[in-house]
């Protein structure tokens, strides 16, 4: 099943034209990280308008990516996280290829599309809190990030793009 969903990935993110060959290590951390955002965004229901924007742009600020490319890992991430049964198929691949810090940086990307419609529930919180535990994000680490996520939220500013989160 694992070479399947390879397969797939590699088929739809491979841009049309000779490219050096990518592999399930180079963008599955992206699929992960995506899928734990879809995740967060769909447990009200179906995203918002909003939270679909932020996630768009937030994939291609933070994993430097054309709007074309984020929108095709957002579809692929969509599917990964509705076949899900847990949070630990996707924190644990982000466990294998994330340093400390791009770890940080996706707790902090799923606070800011928590906050991105103004209306945190408690189980927005819960999940963000077990990824973070997965992901071995301390919760005093955890907790600071959502504050400065719900700071960006009230002066209406944006991060500045951040570099892979890869090692």
């Amino acid at each position: 099943m694992l070479s399947r969903l390879r397969q797939f990935i590699e088929d739809v993110i491979a841009p049309a034209g000779p490219r050096p060959e990518l592999t399930l290590d180079d963008n599955g951390y992206r699929l992960a990280a995506a899928a734990l955002l879809i995740h967060v965004i769909s447990l009200d229901g179906e995203p918002s308008a909003v939270e679909r924007r932020k996630l768009q742009l937030l994939l291609e600020d933070r994993f430097n990516l054309d709007a074309e490319a984020a929108s095709k890992l957002m579809a692929l991430a969509a599917r990964a996280e509705s076949d899900a049964v847990d949070l630990y198929q996707f924190t644990s691949v982000l466990m294998r290829t994330v340093n400390e810090e791009g770890r940080l940086r996706i707790i902090e990307m799923m606070w800011e599309v928590v906050y991105a419609d103004g209306n945190v529930t408690e189980f927005e919180e819960n999940v963000v809190w077990r990824a973070a535990d997965l992901l071995a994000v301390s919760a005093r680490d955890r907790i600071n990030l959502k504050r400065r996520a719900a700071f960006d939220l009230q002066r209406g500013t944006l991060r500045e793009p951040i570099d892979d989160a890869a090692n």
